[in-house]
């Protein structure tokens, strides 16, 4: 019988965090919840999780402070955002802290559910790999028929963005792709400053040094061009 996937669930707000509870695990998952960033923490020391579901806005240690505390332990575990803020800089403030995705409140349950199951294929390990669709990006192998990034005999996370961005980058290699493009092919919202965001942890994953990009270059007032080997 195949493992359910363990999802943590952070909201102060009772009534939410247990209808995300009875919600996700009607749906096949396994779900342990927690009111708070310090309650998260206890978990986190104990147990592993698949996903985490984090509230934004909490009292004490926000979300974004817990995100940011969670990527420099060097845990990769796939966090989705709730936020009941709108505003572009707020949304893109979760994904420079290390988030994958983010959902605004209110939203609908099923749309929680399609964020949830997408951002665990992402993870997910191919049975096997079509190498007519691979590009070679140094130890790193992205198959673009599914989206995934591997190296070193392991998958590398890619959030959402992330592996739209190398898909459609990876169309067409050497072909600059202004900011404007990108945006809109990837239906990166915020702008031409999320995809620089968006281009930034790409670089940390797939580049040996992201500071001298050696696949993912900037053409200056261009855009962004990717070399594969």
């Amino acid at each position: 019988m195949e493992e359910l996937h363990h999802i943590l669930v952070v909201d102060d707000d009772t009534r939410l965090r247990d209808l995300l509870r009875r919600y996700l695990t009607d749906n096949g998952f396994r779900v342990t919840v927690a009111e708070s960033a310090a309650a998260a923490r206890r978990y986190l020391e104990a147990m592993a999780f698949d996903l985490i579901v984090l509230d934004v806005m909490m009292p004490g240690e926000s979300g974004l402070d817990l995100t940011r505390s969670i990527r420099r332990a060097r845990n990769d575990v796939p966090i989705l955002m709730l936020t009941a803020m709108g505003e572009t800089a707020d949304r893109i403030g979760g994904l420079e802290a290390g988030a994958d995705d983010y959902l605004a409140k209110p939203f609908e349950p099923r749309e929680l559910l399609l964020r949830v199951r997408t951002i665990l294929r992402r993870v997910r390990i191919p049975e096997e790999p079509a190498p007519t669709t691979e590009i070679r990006l140094g130890a790193h192998r992205f198959d673009r028929a599914r989206a995934i990034l591997s190296g070193n005999d392991r998958v590398v996370r890619l959030t959402t963005a992330e592996a739209s961005l190398l898909s459609v980058l990876s169309e067409s290699p050497g072909e600059v792709f202004s900011r404007e493009l990108l945006s809109e092919r990837c239906a990166v919202e915020g702008g031409e400053r999320a995809i620089d965001v968006q281009v930034a942890r790409l670089r940390r994953k797939i580049e040996p040094d992201p500071k001298t990009p050696r696949y993912l270059q900037t053409v200056r007032g261009r855009g962004y061009v990717l070399h594969p080997d």
